[in-house]
């Protein structure tokens, strides 16, 4: 096992620590620091694992500190319950200080497949942008014990910069989105997408007016305004245009798709 629950660092150092580790996650791109070290540098946890659930990005672990934070997250899988399952359908953190003591009715099983493992407490973060669900990432301390509240905060953070990350590689794996941004389909290129520059360049007001309006609907940057758009379409199956034509008809309205 890991070891032991560790301090969390108070000293001015521990804030440059953090941005370094903020600065990481944003330029992640495969090749270079593992996806969940940055958590383990500047949160008092022992393990991290980070995962992907259900659709459309299917349900899988991308990155674990640990083969003890991977069997965690395959518990979860396995069982269809657990922090990461709850943390997502809430979209908020799930914190349980001590995993072992914790009766909750919303996971019985998996509390119970942690019985003989050494884990205390465990902390589940939504992976989330907008309206769009992503996964989760799970952390845990091999002994019991709260986070303190700017732990939160700072996990809250580096998921939050996770969750872009994530939707970015699953983009680019699917289509080349820098190249031609409207071929987005489930099933390959768009036949409907433009190919005259005169359609192209119409095409592309519609995706900035839409991206726009996502922005001001959800006090959204530009940036992660039109990776939601561009998400959007991913899991639906449909092409960038065909959807930011519907959120300038408003036919389709972000403020409103996340469910009460």
């Amino acid at each position: 096992m890991p070891p032991g629950h560790r301090t969390r660092p108070v000293s001015p150092v521990s804030r440059a620590a953090f941005d370094t580790a903020a600065r990481e996650l944003e330029a992640w791109d495969d090749s270079g620091t593992e996806l969940c070290a940055p958590f383990l540098r500047v949160l008092p946890i022992d393990g991290a694992a980070i995962s992907t659930l259900g659709a459309p990005f299917g349900t899988e672990t991308i990155s674990a500190s640990d083969a003890f934070a991977a069997r965690i997250d395959e518990l979860q899988f396995d069982l269809g319950e657990g922090p990461c399952w709850r943390a997502l359908a809430t979209r908020r953190p799930v914190l349980s200080p001590d995993i072992r003591l914790e009766q909750n009715p919303a996971w019985p099983m998996f509390r119970a497949a942690l019985d003989d493992a050494e884990v205390g407490g465990l902390f589940a973060f939504p992976l989330v942008i907008g309206t769009l669900e992503i996964g989760a990432v799970d952390l845990y301390s091999s002994v019991a014990g709260p986070l303190p509240p700017e732990a939160v905060a700072d996990a809250t953070e580096l998921a939050d910069i996770v969750a872009r990350v994530v939707l970015r590689r699953a983009l680019r794996d699917h289509v080349s989105v820098e190249q031609d941004p409207e071929r987005l389909d489930a099933d390959g290129p768009n036949p409907a997408a433009p190919t005259q520059p005169e359609a192209e360049g119409f095409s592309r007001r519609v995706i900035h007016q839409a991206t726009g309006m996502i922005l001001a609907q959800l006090n959204l940057s530009a940036t992660d305004a039109l990776l939601l758009l561009r998400g959007y379409a991913f899991s639906n199956g449909r092409s960038v245009r065909s959807v930011a034509h519907d959120v300038v008809a408003r036919k389709i309205d972000f403020s409103t798709v996340i469910a009460p």
